[in-house]
């Protein structure tokens, strides 16, 4: 199983549609987390600890968690999606980007 950690600021919108989208496939469990302190769910230790890949929306998502929780992070890769808040959940746009980018993430980690 590979555990993946899709990580936005509020964890209202991209991070649980990449949650959504992932949790169904074979071989994969997700989770969603956000940055900041009013997030539906703020990123933890324990999010980190359990985490094979953590996936943020953006680079400033990176940023706050290094900041944050510098020493987890030491083996755990942290990719940067580059995909803007403008989209709502589970958006047919933001769907299709979070499919394609973390499927070429997982191809690349298995090479």
């Amino acid at each position: 199983m590979t555990k993946l950690l899709f990580v936005c600021s509020r964890n209202q919108w991209r991070s649980p549609t990449g949650e959504q989208v992932w949790r169904r496939q074979p071989g994969i469990q997700a989770r969603s987390a956000g940055t900041r302190p009013n997030a539906r769910h703020k990123i933890s230790a324990a999010d980190i600890a359990w985490a094979d890949l953590i996936l943020v929306m953006e680079s400033k998502h990176k940023n706050r968690i290094k900041a944050e929780f510098g020493r987890l992070l030491e083996h755990k890769p942290i990719h940067v999606l580059d995909i803007p808040d403008e989209y709502q959940y589970m958006d047919p746009e933001l769907v299709e980007q979070l499919t394609g980018a973390v499927a070429q993430i997982l191809a690349d980690n298995r090479s």
